[in-house]
C-alpha cells in the first residue's frame, strides 16, 4: 500500500477518535469568548476534523506528484470524505448545532450514498472515477460549513454574522449540482443496464 493510501486511511481512524471528542462529555472546561462558550473539547474535536479533512488534500496532491494514484485510491478516498461528512453532519444533529436545518444534513447524506451506489454499479462494470472538480469543491464547501458549525460559529458570532449557516447553505447547493452533475454524466450505466 503507497502513502497515499495510508494518508487516507489515517482519515478513516481519526473520525471515531474525532466523534468521541464531540460527544463525550469531557471536563476540560470552556472558553469565554464574551456571551459565547465553546467547550474545550469542541475546540479540539473541530480541530481533529480541520485536520482530518486536510488530508484529503496532502495525500490527493502526493498522489499525483509522485504518480501514485491507484483505483485503490479512487475508492477509498471519496470513501474516507464521505464517512468523514457523514459522522461530522450526526455529531452536529446530535449537539443540536444544524439551525434546525439538519433536513440539510439528511440530503448531503442521501447524495453521498446514492454517488457511492453509482461508484459501486461503474465499479461492476470496470470503471473507476475518481471525483472531478465540481466534487472536490463540494467537499471543500462541506469541510468550510461543517468547520464552522462545529466551532459554534465563532469568532462570527460574535459580530452577529451567521457565517455558519451561510456556508451551510452554499455546500447544500454544491452537494446537489455535484450529484446531479455526477448521475448526468453517467446516466448510460442506466440506459445500457438490462
Amino acid at each position: 500500500m503507497n502513502l497515499p493510501n495510508k494518508i487516507t486511511i489515517s482519515r478513516i481512524i481519526l473520525i471515531p477518535i474525532f466523534v468521541i471528542l464531540m460527544l463525550v462529555p469531557f471536563s476540560w472546561g470552556e472558553l469565554m469568548l464574551g456571551d459565547y462558550i465553546l467547550p474545550v473539547n469542541h475546540l479540539v474535536g473541530a480541530i481533529l476534523f480541520i485536520l482530518a479533512a486536510s488530508t484529503d488534500w496532502v495525500d490527493g496532491h502526493y498522489a499525483r506528484k509522485y504518480n501514485m494514484v491507484t483505483n485503490l485510491g479512487k475508492f477509498l478516498d471519496p470513501l474516507a470524505d464521505k464517512l468523514l461528512v457523514s459522522a461530522a453532519l450526526i455529531v452536529l444533529i446530535d449537539l443540536d448545532l444544524m439551525y434546525n436545518q439538519s433536513w440539510i444534513a439528511i440530503v448531503i447524506i442521501s447524495r453521498e450514498f446514492a454517488v457511492t451506489g453509482l461508484r459501486l454499479v461503474l465499479a461492476g462494470t470496470g470503471e473507476v472515477v475518481a471525483a472531478d472538480i465540481l466534487g472536490k469543491i463540494k467537499m471543500w464547501a462541506q469541510i468550510v460549513a461543517i468547520s464552522a458549525l462545529l466551532l459554534h460559529n465563532i469568532p462570527f458570532v460574535l459580530i452577529s454574522f451567521p457565517f455558519a449557516n451561510i456556508t451551510l447553505w452554499i455546500a447544500l447547493v454544491f452537494t446537489v449540482w455535484s450529484g446531479w452533475d455526477y448521475f448526468a454524466k453517467n446516466k448510460t450505466v442506466f440506459i445500457n443496464s438490462k
